[in-house]
Parts: C-alpha cells; sequence; structure tokens
C-alpha cells in the first residue's frame, strides 16, 4: 500500500511529535492553542443558538483549549463560566497564559460548575490519557451525564484513550472536536460510541510533518485502494480476470454459496466451490453462474489444485471442524497462491496453530470474528495492538472483525474501518465479506489491500440497502457501490 496522509490516524505519541515539528517550524504553541479553541468555538456556535455553557478545563494543552473556546464564546454574547481541575499555576506555561486572558472568574472543578449550564465543553483530558479518570474530574463529568446536558469535548472525550479507544470513564459527547487528524480511538470502540459527531479542525499544523512521522495506521476509505481495484478489459476473458475455488461444505451449505455469489459479484471471472458429492444436488439446483464441482475420489481435490487456472482460494464457510478441513487448508497453502482462511478453518487449527503460521509462505488472508482470533492468537490488548501482533506472527494479512473491524499486515500497516453499519451483524453477513475478499485476491489484488477494500465494499453495500438488510442481499448490493467507484 501507498499511504495516503488524508486517511492518517495518528497515536499520542505521533500527535505529540507533529505538534513538536510544528513548533520547531516556526508556529508557536500558543498559536496551536488559539486555533484549537477557537475552531471549538466556532464549532459550537455553528450548531447552537447561545445558551448557558461551562468549560471544563484541565492541567494540560487540552485546559488551555478550553479557556480559548470559552474567551471566544464570551466575546460573541454567551453566558459563560469557566472551571479548572487544580490550581492555575500547575497548569502548561501555554494553558496559564490563556487562563490570564480570561477576566472572569475561574471556579475549582466540582458538580456545582455546572449548575443552570445548557451545554458542557470537557476540556479536561486529552487523547493521551492512559489512566482512569477520578476524583472531582470523574465527578463532574457524571453530574453532566446525570443532568443529561449536552457536551462537547475537545480532541477526545475525557476517560477516552486515543490510543486505543478504551473507556477509562468517560460521559459520551455530542460532538467532538480534534486537530489535524483522527486518533485511532475515534474509530475504535468503545470510544467511538462516545465522540458523537466527530470534526477534525486544521490548526495551523504543515502537511509536511507526516512525511517525517511515517504514520502506519489509516482510517479505511477507497483513495487508499481504489486505484488498485481490478477493472475489465476489453479483449479480456473469464480466466484473465481470475478464477476462484471454494471449498464447499455439507450439511451446512449456504456459508459457501454466499461467499461465492461475492467473489463473483466483485469481478471474479470464474468461481468454483468443490464441495461433497452426496452435497452436489443442492449446490446446483441453488447456483447458476457458479461452477460447481463434486470432489467424489480422495484424489478430485488435488486434481482442481494443479489447475494453474485458479488463482485464489477460499476455505472455512461451512467447512466443518476437523482433520479434512486442516488438510486442505494445508494443501491450499502449500500452492503459494492467494488463499483465504476463515471460520472452520480457522478453528481447525485452535489445537496446533504454529503448523497453521508455519504453512503460509504465499500471499494469505485470515478473516476471524473475536471468539476465533482467541483459538489462534493471544487476545491481550487493544484490538489494533493484537491485531497488529497476530499478523505479524502468523505471515497473512489478519481482519480481525467487528464493528470496528481491524486489517493488518505483516510488516505493521493497519487500517480501521468506520463505514460498517449494525446490521450488519446478522447471519451470513461474514461469509459475504470472505467472498468479496477472495473475489479481489482472484483478480490478483495485494492482499492487504484486497482485504480493506472488501471491508469497506461490504459496508457500503449494507449502507445502501439500509434496516431490513440480510446477507443475502449483500452481493446484489455492490454493482452500484462499484459503479460509483469507476469500476
Amino acid at each position: 500500500m501507498v499511504p495516503n496522509d488524508t486517511c492518517a490516524l495518528l497515536d499520542s505519541r505521533e500527535m505529540a511529535e507533529a505538534d513538536r515539528l510544528t513548533v520547531l517550524s516556526g508556529t508557536s504553541v500558543a498559536r496551536l492553542m488559539e486555533n484549537a479553541g477557537r475552531a471549538v468555538a466556532q464549532e459550537i456556535m455553528r450548531r447552537w443558538e447561545k445558551r448557558r455553557v461551562s468549560v471544563l478545563c484541565g492541567p494540560g494543552n487540552n485546559g488551555g483549549d478550553g479557556f480559548v473556546a470559552a474567551r471566544h464564546l464570551a466575546e460573541a454574547g454567551w453566558q459563560v463560566r469557566v472551571a479548572l481541575l487544580g490550581s492555575k499555576d500547575k497548569l502548561t506555561d501555554a494553558a496559564r497564559d490563556q487562563a490570564e486572558k480570561w477576566r472572569e472568574v475561574i471556579e475549582p472543578l466540582t458538580s456545582d460548575a455546572i449548575d443552570g449550564a445548557e451545554l458542557v465543553i470537557d476540556a479536561l483530558f486529552g487523547a493521551g490519557l492512559n489512566r482512569a479518570l477520578g476524583g472531582a474530574s470523574k465527578a463532574t463529568l457524571a453530574a453532566v451525564a446525570a443532568r443529561r446536558i449536552p457536551m462537547v469535548a475537545v480532541d477526545i472525550p475525557s476517560g477516552v484513550s486515543g490510543d486505543t479507544g478504551d473507556d477509562l470513564g468517560a460521559v459520551a459527547a455530542v460532538l467532538t472536536v480534534t486537530c489535524f487528524r483522527k486518533k485511532p480511538g475515534h474509530l475504535l470502540f468503545p470510544g467511538r460510541g462516545l465522540c458523537g459527531d466527530l470534526v477534525v479542525t486544521d490548526i495551523g499544523t504543515p502537511e509536511s510533518v507526516l512525511s517525517q512521522i511515517e504514520p502506519k495506521t489509516f482510517e479505511n476509505d477507497p483513495v487508499l485502494w481504489s486505484a488498485s481495484l481490478a477493472r475489465p478489459e476489453h479483449g479480456g476473458n473469464k480466466y484473465s480476470r481470475g478464477h476462484a475455488l471454494i471449498v464447499g461444505g455439507y450439511p451446512m451449505t449456504g456459508a459457501a454459496r454466499l461467499a461465492a455469489r461475492a467473489a463473483a459479484r466483485v469481478g471474479a471471472g470464474l468461481t468454483t466451490i468443490a464441495v461433497p458429492e452426496v452435497a452436489l444436488p443442492i449446490y446446483a439446483t441453488a447456483l447458476t453462474s457458479i461452477m460447481v464441482t463434486p470432489l467424489a475420489a480422495p484424489t478430485d481435490f488435488d486434481s482442481l489444485l494443479d489447475d494453474p487456472r485458479v488463482t485464489g482460494f477460499l476455505i472455512g464457510p461451512g467447512a466443518g471442524v476437523g482433520p479434512q478441513t486442516r488438510a486442505r487448508t494445508l494443501a491450499l497453502l502449500a500452492t503459494r497462491r492467494a488463499t483465504l482462511i476463515d471460520a472452520d478453518a480457522i478453528t481447525s487449527f485452535q489445537d496446533q496453530p504454529e503448523t497453521l503460521m508455519n504453512a503460509i509462505v504465499g500471499p494469505c488472508v485470515m478473516t476471524p470474528h473475536e471468539g476465533e482470533f482467541k483459538r489462534l492468537f493471544d487476545p491481550s490488548g487493544d484490538k489494533l495492538t493484537r491485531t497488529r501482533r497476530a499478523a505479524a506472527r502468523s505471515g497473512a494479512v489478519i481482519v480481525l472483525k467487528g464493528s470496528d473491524t481491524v486489517i493488518a499486515a505483516p510488516n505493521g500497516m493497519a487500517v480501521i474501518n468506520a463505514n460498517a453499519p449494525a446490521t450488519l451483524a446478522t447471519a451470513g453477513s461474514g461469509d459475504v465479506l470472505s467472498g468479496l475478499v477472495l473475489g479481489l485476491l482472484t483478480q490478483g489484488m495485494e492482499p492487504f489491500l484486497a482485504a480493506a477494500a472488501a471491508v469497506w465494499l461490504h459496508g457500503a453495500a449494507a449502507n445502501l440497502f439500509g434496516p431490513g438488510l440480510i446477507a443475502e442481499d449483500l452481493p446484489d448490493l455492490l454493482p452500484p457501490v462499484l459503479r460509483h467507484l469507476g469500476g
């Protein structure tokens, strides 16, 4: 992947480095703080009419942003109260300078400071917080929630880790205003659910700092991978567009069928399901453009692998857990052709994960949900960290599915997806996703990009349908999504 910096996500260390480089380039901390606080005030004035506001300021630069926002709102005629956690002499130098410009009373941080407030600005702690809220900050935010006062968060709701999205005692905001780039915690749950509307503002940080930071985490977006999408060419044929082979199961036949239709819809020129002979009538009756081939003899499977026109494999959906699925997975991997491992194929290695890891020598993608992930990999740590760790250990691209799906490559590059609607939580949607990844791999797309593209397309198709979605709907929703991308 060629990173696109417009989609970069910066953790707290990288954001601090961006600020440091910005100051070195000639923009002062005071100027950055002024720009950030003014942006918060402008976003508030854009959304609400004048009302009583309480601004809760912390001891760091986030608190300084809060003082700036308070001043701009007051100058515009809003009724503003400011409360500070700790004493003014404990503020950072830049924040203290902004506090000095506030000519009104600075109250101590208690729940009394929000009496009568119709809006609260949370400028207590920023994205770098790594400990649970306590004391006055916890009590005051709890009072905000209890009184149901709408809250605007500066940078990120206090108590949400910007690096992981972990909830350390946060209260949900209706609006979050952050600077320069989003943080992983804005997209990873539970943090994402606590941010409300998210606005990214320009405070004067030069784009050039990103070339020095070299971020490795991105928000999933077509700008990352759309140029790599295969598109039909005049003079091509079904084999030049790739041949996808899916190992089908019995009696669970629906999963492989869903995957096959998705692979075909996303562009695979030919899609075949290899099935137990007893299941041939079921598959053949249900599928028309998808080829179905029976596995009548033990050598039939090996014969399929000998066909050089097959360019991508999928095993797992409905395949059954056990030694046969394990052996077939290893045979697919031994071809060194693009292979996607999902569902039952993952679980088949739960007692011997190293056997699977050692067999991955070619392009490979694994698409576990949380339960399957725990059967092969270390589940400790935040979602981004453990997905990266699993990719590095296995040598495969790992797609850890969920409402905040994370895709990680063995080299540490990672993408967080944010377009998946809640309606995707339905039986079979994961099988459709596997088919999408397979269809793109089959057409020669690099595994990390294929996985990222498939996850985004999956979400976009679901959003197009809306309420009432079932997995069978998804493949037929792909054409308008692809058309919009120019596919």
